[in-house]
């Protein structure tokens, strides 16, 4: 990526620095990385506030994070390099590669699940945060990949697979485990471990240094927070938090530590705001070295057709969604661009109408997901970056 000096002028680099800088004096993230990418050319960087709060460890560009749904992206590029290979089809059921993963409906039937339907969160999976207490997948026991379990990953889908689909494949969108499940399914189709199939199909072709499951140099890493009042509050190990209509969040910081823990391909990877702006830049610019162009732009593309809407004005691609309706999303984005997140706070985008790409990094969940944080910032990278 070529560096274009002074691409966004003084005064308007300041209302990206001031959503920045706004965000940690209220208190509301406590640091953050920002790196925003132009027309192939890096535009704006910056590293604010504290990595860790109580030592007073500085932000840094190279500050390690832990990714969660960022895993998301990376692992469904992981199974579209196979499908380019000829060694998966996304029409393929998963039994074809996991054939004890039958989960069934309410009625008793086990429908047939395909690989397109787990890249779209269409299978009809779903997650245990979104549930009650008490619920299926309460009782099984099942693993969100980021909370303190110490299971395999071949006993989480043993026990996924004991709780009743929310839906018939293809004909719902819901946010799920989908995501770890393909990673079982990679690990079958190249008989090695999870971290190893992603090392070889993006992360080392692309040259993500700090990419991996788990943290190589935890001095680096950041120290995570969750939203409180009058400040966010250091996470505890487990963290669990009240979540949607009644499910509760529960993270694991030390998960990022332990080689124990199982290769979560939806939320278990850790890595820089760096190494993502590299990943998704290589999307955006047509896939190379790691996928074909066409595949590389399917990404990015609505793959769910007219299903509803994961939010307002937006369908879904691979790794992401999708926006379809800039009024709708009540976004300056394009129609078109890719956009996501990860829960211990994190948010980017791809707009490859505007050939713009931010990454917003953040060790604060959930302001730095979905926060005020992340729309002040958007707003003011459309501001100034003409």
């Amino acid at each position: 990526m070529r560096m274009l000096a002074h691409s966004i002028p003084i005064a308007s680099r300041s209302r990206i620095d001031e959503a920045i800088e706004c965000a940690i004096t209220d208190k509301r993230i406590v640091g953050a990385v920002v790196l925003v990418s132009h027309d192939g050319a890096l535009v704006f960087q910056s590293a604010a506030g504290l990595a860790d709060r109580e030592t007073r460890r500085p932000m840094q560009i190279s500050t390690v994070f832990r990714f969660s749904s960022i895993t998301k992206p990376i692992v469904s590029a992981t199974v579209l390099a196979l499908v380019d290979r000829g060694r998966l089809s996304l029409e393929d059921p998963v039994t074809k590669w996991l054939p004890d993963f039958r989960p069934k409906l309410a009625d008793g039937t086990a429908p047939e699940i395909t690989l397109r339907q787990l890249l779209t969160h269409t299978s009809g999976l779903g997650y245990k945060l979104t549930e009650k207490p008490g619920s299926a997948y309460h009782q099984a026991g099942v693993s969100d990949g980021f909370d303190e379990l110490r299971i395999s990953l071949d006993e989480n889908l043993r026990r996924l697979a004991t709780a009743p689909l929310f839906s018939q494949p293809g004909e719902a969108w819901r946010y799920s485990l989908s995501i770890d499940v393909l990673g079982a399914v990679l690990e079958k189709v190249a008989d090695k471990p999870l971290p190893q199939v992603v090392a070889e199909f993006v992360s080392r072709p692309l040259g993500l240094q700090d990419t991996e499951f788990w943290a190589r140099e935890p001095a680096r890493l950041a120290v995570p927070y969750y939203d409180a009042t009058p400040e966010p509050v250091r996470m505890g190990d487990p963290h669990s938090v009240p979540f949607g209509d009644g499910g509760r969040m529960t993270y694991s910081p030390s998960r990022a530590l332990d080689p124990r823990a199982y290769p979560s391909g939806g939320g278990g990877m850790v890595g820089t705001a760096s190494d993502t702006l590299r990943f998704l830049e290589a999307i955006r610019d047509g896939g190379k070295p790691i996928l074909k162009p066409d595949t590389a732009a399917s990404m990015m593309r609505n793959q769910i057709g007219s299903l509803a809407e994961p939010l307002p004005g937006t369908g879904f691609g691979f790794g992401g969604a999708v926006i379809v309706d800039p009024a709708a999303a009540q976004t300056p984005q394009s129609p078109g661009t890719w956009r996501w997140g990860g829960v211990y706070g994190h948010s980017w985008f791809v707009d490859p109408a505007r050939k713009l790409t931010v990454v917003a990094l953040t060790n604060t969940g959930v302001e730095g997901n979905w926060g005020k944080f992340t729309t002040d910032l958007r707003d003011a990278v459309y501001e100034s970056v003409q």
